[in-house]
């Protein structure tokens, strides 16, 4: 890759397949610049190179672990994989999820950012929530360019939202914009590097993703121990200082903003009600038999009380349905 062409990361999820479609059959075959993807994809087999190639000029690839950072060329996290960027290589990592996904878009970014500064050009497109406003918070930091959609025609409109409520933007343009944009800022030549005051965080953040460890030291060098624990793993959470949004982050990685750690927490809430609502079914059961036991044996009053005891349980399964359900 010469060192002048440009690196472009792009960060979606829900409706993220269409965007990329649209964008990709508007990018130049001979595009001086390569392009990274991370779409919200999870564990599941990954078949977007063969659903996005068609409609690409350029080759669309999974992307490799050590594999070498080439122009010209569309390359895609794989499932279950963060992706982050080296000076001259693309790595894979399996550690902990940030903002509860992996791949993460806030790792590539990120790791984009430290790794090549003003070349980055960063993307976020439609989806939930907030994952990508951190990775372009620091793609802006190292001082490269920052693109979002337009969040009133996204089919998810949550994370250009939210980066452009927290990110000096440069473009927040309509999808079918995005393409030409890209093609012609590839084409620039990028401004010398210049010595940058960068947040900490950053730099602190952008190893973890890669070995997966960050020392409580470290931690207490970029946040302040919190009240709340990790959803993911029981671990402390830090709070990340001066982090607009709020962010979080435990010792072992996991990574939250305040939106998507507020999700996690209501998900878990949800998951511990639903359990007792189905303990507190199989107390009924359990209740009705030793009911129906004690009656046989002529033990009128015990199956009374055995009674009683099974439908205060199930008013009580029934009080926890409403709350989960309202």
């Amino acid at each position: 890759m010469r060192l002048n062409n440009k690196i472009i990361v792009i960060g979606t999820s829900t409706g993220g397949l269409n965007a990329l479609k649209e964008i990709f059959s508007g990018l130049p075959s001979d595009l001086p610049a390569s392009v990274f993807v991370v779409l919200h994809i999870g564990r599941s087999e990954s078949i977007l190179p063969g659903v996005l190639g068609p409609h690409s000029r350029l080759p669309v690839l999974n992307a490799t672990d050590g594999a070498a950072i080439e122009s010209g060329k569309i390359f895609v996290a794989p499932p279950d994989h963060h992706l982050v960027l080296e000076a001259d290589r693309m790595r894979l990592s399996r550690s902990a999820r940030e903002n509860h996904a992996r791949p993460a878009i806030d790792p590539l970014f990120r790791s984009a950012a430290v790794a090549h500064r003003r070349r980055v050009i960063g993307v976020v497109l439609t989806g939930h929530l907030d994952d990508g406003t951190v990775g372009l918070q620091a793609v802006k930091a190292y001082g490269g360019t920052a693109i979002v959609q337009d969040p009133d025609e996204a089919e998810a409109a949550s994370m250009p939202l939210s980066a452009s409520r927290y990110v000096d933007t440069d473009y927040c343009l309509a999808l079918d914009e995005i393409a030409p944009i890209l093609a012609r800022l590839a084409q620039q030549a990028p401004a010398e590097d210049e010595t940058m005051n960068v947040d900490k965080a950053i730099r602190v953040e952008n190893g973890v993703a890669l070995t997966g460890r960050i020392r409580e030291e470290e931690m207490d060098s970029i946040g302040s121990r919190a009240a709340q624990t990790c959803p993911e793993c029981g671990g402390n959470l830090w709070t990340i200082n001066d982090s607009n949004p709020l962010r979080f982050r435990c010792h072992t990685g996991h990574a939250y903003t305040s939106q998507s750690l507020l999700q996690h927490q209501t998900e878990s809430t949800e998951q511990a009600v639903w359990a007792a609502v189905r303990a507190l079914h199989e107390r009924y059961t359990l209740l009705m038999r030793l009911a129906d036991g004690a009656k046989g044996n002529g033990l009128d009053k015990q199956a009374e009380e055995y009674e009683a005891t099974a439908n205060t349980a199930a008013e009580h399964a029934e009080a926890l349905r409403q709350l989960v359900t309202s």
